[in-house]
């Protein structure tokens, strides 16, 4: 089965968030735009340049609707200790899903076998709980909050105009497409 198009799995899971320990569950995703942004390892390498570049692209995201959860199989209470202990973690707002069980990893096809590590990978959820855009990377390989930032615009746009779609670099305000049989051969 595709991952595009099909809606997310129940769990429930302890977070960090802003000084806190809070419960989430996938009914607390309902309703919004979500990204679930999944990294390898607390205190490591790549995954503190990525989830800093996310934080500060998150207030655009909240004025989006749009909310983020960071997952990897770490515990809540490591995300708390990287959290006090890193300047670039510290910036972080959004919520910072322990998967020490796995399950939200599992859910999203993430988890590396025999590893118990989450593959770097990002999903964007619309409010109904569907999976709109994934994108997944080699360990080694970055992601670009401004990029996600654009493919949400996108996704955002498509669903709110049916019957329209946004070609490869759109970005907000420019020009979509209204895909018809008087399009094909033509671009």
């Amino acid at each position: 089965m595709g991952i595009i198009g099909s809606s997310i799995k129940p769990f429930t899971a302890q977070a960090f968030k802003e000084g806190k320990f809070v419960e989430v569950s996938d009914a607390d995703v309902r309703g919004k735009w979500a990204v679930f942004f999944f990294y390898p390892a607390d205190f490591t390498f790549v995954c503190p340049t990525e989830l800093e570049d996310l934080a500060d692209v998150y207030p655009t995201l909240q004025k989006m609707g749009v909310e983020v959860y960071s997952v990897s199989t770490d515990t809540h209470f490591s995300h708390k200790a990287w959290h006090d202990t890193s300047p670039a973690i510290g910036k972080i707002n959004y919520y910072m899903l322990g998967d020490q069980n796995h399950d939200i990893s599992n859910n999203f096809g993430v988890l590396r076998e025999g590893v118990g590590l989450a593959d770097r990978a990002t999903f964007v959820v619309d409010p109904e709980g569907v999976i709109q855009v994934m994108e997944i990377t080699s360990e080694g390989v970055g992601r670009n909050a401004t990029e996600l930032l654009r493919k949400i615009k996108a996704a955002q746009y498509v669903a709110a105009h049916p019957g329209e779609v946004c070609p490869a670099k759109w970005e907000e305000g420019e020009q979509t497409l209204a895909p018809s049989l008087d399009l094909v051969g033509k671009i």
